[in-house]
């Protein structure tokens, strides 16, 4: 009995060690990708990247400015559109597909870009910005039996995280959006993760299961000084 019982208490103790709590898993990917304090200080960024489409090299810029607004801006044959979200609302100019001026989102669209307006990472103090994290066991993510995190924003979108469990980097993501009236499961991987001087360590190579290419960051500045006028729309 006296063997029956210590065998049991290692099995209670084992279980507990080894068991990982929703928080847990947050708090170390916090601290995997440069701790709740480097990432604090994150007020803008401007990244540099490139898309190879159709065998051509595409540049896209991007400026971010935390929770006000983004600008993604690519060119090709010399002919330059983008995408605007701020808190106001949402634009796209596409000159490729015959536009003449920027044409407003969707609602479901701009739901969408505007939750990505807190560059600092939905995850970090995430209970104190209405949204909710549970643990949802493991899934697979390419042979890794990666951590499941579900996030419910305050809005009520969900969107579900897959964590490495060697190094605490979301290497997943997958989010229920509307494209063309329709539901669809949109499903981002990120890889490549670099840190950089300022100390946050984020994923240089992005990849949207609907794109024909992954994005591959070549720079990223951070805090730069950014006008805001370009932001405003030309209508």
């Amino acid at each position: 009995m006296r063997t029956f019982a210590f065998g049991l208490l290692a099995l209670v103790v084992s279980g507990t060690l080894f068991a990982q709590t929703a928080d847990e898993v947050v708090n170390k990917h916090i601290e995997a990708i440069g701790g709740k304090d480097n990432w604090k200080k994150i007020n803008a960024m401007r990244m540099e990247a490139s898309v190879n489409a159709q065998g051509m090299d595409v540049p896209v810029i991007i400026h971010q400015v935390h929770n006000k607004a983004s600008k993604q801006e690519y060119t090709v044959m010399n002919m330059t559109g983008y995408s605007i979200v701020t808190t106001d609302g949402g634009w796209n100019f596409n000159p490729f597909q015959g536009q003449q001026s920027p044409e407003p989102m969707t609602a479901d669209e701009v739901k969408v870009a505007q939750d990505g307006l807190d560059i600092q990472g939905e995850m970090l103090d995430y209970k104190d910005k209405g949204h909710t994290v549970e643990l949802m066991g493991k899934e697979d993510v390419d042979g890794t039996e990666c951590y499941k995190l579900k996030l419910v924003r305050k809005s009520g979108r969900e969107s579900i995280y897959l964590v490495d469990p060697k190094t605490y980097y979301v290497v997943r993501t997958q989010t229920k959006v509307t494209v063309n009236g329709q539901e669809v499961n949109q499903v981002i991987n990120m890889s490549n993760y670099q840190k950089l001087p300022e100390g946050i360590v984020i994923p240089m190579t992005m990849e949207n299961g609907a794109a024909p290419a992954p994005i591959n960051v070549t720079k990223v500045e951070v805090n730069p000084k950014i006008d805001e006028s370009i932001f405003k729309v030309s209508k």
